[in-house]
């Protein structure tokens, strides 16, 4: 029953991740529609992460937190660079070309770079005598296949009757053009590849820094004075930028920068180290269902049929990679792993040493 519950509270932590950047796209996407900066957005998320996240980090990781090193010290630098400063800067100004269903659909790529970074680096098993091997292959490459059908091919628009009073009447000044749209998938796209390679690099960083409360506070630190040097060169004469009232940008700020920096990377993190960085991300499509949703109550936006047929295609992909994860752990593949010749030198090792002790 423990073990049951073991393996349960992992899938519903990476479930309520998912839960946290969808409402993440939702009130974002509300911000900046009504003019905020998304350079400024990035710097004030990581800041209030750092606030919330230090204090708990210092209290319960005083007796597990390793000495800092060179070494450690440049990893958390990249990290705070790859995903606080650039992805999320790339992400949010993708945003602001597309819209938030678009944005959370583009990002279900993510798992495809991730489990390329993964087996390039050796920290995902790839045999391809194997079925589960090959049905995570060629996942990838449907999930990548799925987001270029998305980007473009629009197909008609789906009329639906909460947002056809929107649609008429913003129908020649708030849709994306076909140049943005094409825009912000790139930066988008481009941000998802510094997404996956800060979940492997932190995956990497936890095994010699094995302390996530720590590392999480480090990493939003790292981020927010990286996040605002961009930020200064970005909004330079213009300070207005900076202003923040008890509005809807203050509560983008607070919300992603408790949910989605500092909780999310203290979550996943712990994952990683049961489950390794792809079933982090292989629960994306959860996030685009759900934002898809609340987009198109919440904010009226737009659904087309190109969008769905390619966002059903990249859900396909993703769901053959996580088959193949799974298979990874079955119980045949531990048999095998037990009966191999190294399995049993390491067995008959283990006998003699135990034998040597006795004596």
């Amino acid at each position: 029953m423990g073990s049951l519950w073991d393996r349960a509270k992992l899938y519903l932590a990476v479930i309520f991740l998912q839960f946290g950047y969808a409402g993440m796209s939702i009130i974002s996407k509300f911000a900046l529609n009504h003019g905020m900066s998304q350079h400024v957005l990035v710097v004030y998320r990581h800041a209030i992460a750092t606030l919330v996240i230090a204090p708990f980090a210092i209290i319960f990781d005083r007796k597990v937190r390793p000495k800092m090193t060179l070494s450690t010290f440049i990893k958390i630098m990249f990290l705070g660079l790859l995903e606080p400063t650039i992805d999320q800067n790339l992400y949010y100004t993708g945003m602001k070309y597309t819209t938030a269903t678009f944005a959370a659909t583009m990002c279900n790529v993510l798992p495809a770079f991730a489990f390329l970074m993964a087996w390039l680096l050796r920290l995902e098993k790839v045999r391809l005598r194997k079925v589960h091997s090959w049905a995570k292959v060629i996942g990838t490459l449907v999930t990548v296949g799925g987001a270029m059908l998305m980007t473009l091919i629009t197909g008609a628009k789906l009329d639906l009757p909460w947002t056809r009073g929107y649609v008429n009447h913003v129908v020649n000044t708030s849709l994306a053009t076909h140049d943005e749209t094409t825009k912000g998938a790139i930066l988008i796209g481009i941000g998802c590849i510094c997404w996956s390679a800060f979940i492997i690099l932190q995956a990497i960083t936890l095994k010699t820094y094995p302390a996530e409360l720590s590392l999480t506070a480090l990493i939003c630190l790292m981020g927010t004075i990286e996040g605002t040097l961009l930020a200064v060169v970005m909004e330079r004469g213009n300070p207005s930028a900076w202003a923040v009232h008890l509005d809807s940008k203050l509560l983008a700020a607070v919300y992603s920068g408790v949910i989605c920096s500092g909780i999310a990377y203290y979550v996943q993190g712990i994952i990683m180290k049961e489950k390794g960085p792809v079933f982090v991300t292989a629960f994306n499509p959860l996030s685009m269902v759900i934002v898809t949703i609340l987009g198109s109550f919440v904010l009226s936006e737009i659904i087309y049929v190109g969008r769905v047929i390619g966002a059903g295609v990249i859900v396909v992909g993703l769901y053959m990679v996580l088959w193949g994860k799974s298979k990874d752990q079955s119980p045949s593949s531990k048999i095998d792993d037990k009966i191999t010749p190294t399995g049993v030198m390491d067995e008959e090792f283990t006998k003699s040493k135990e034998m040597v002790e006795s004596v």
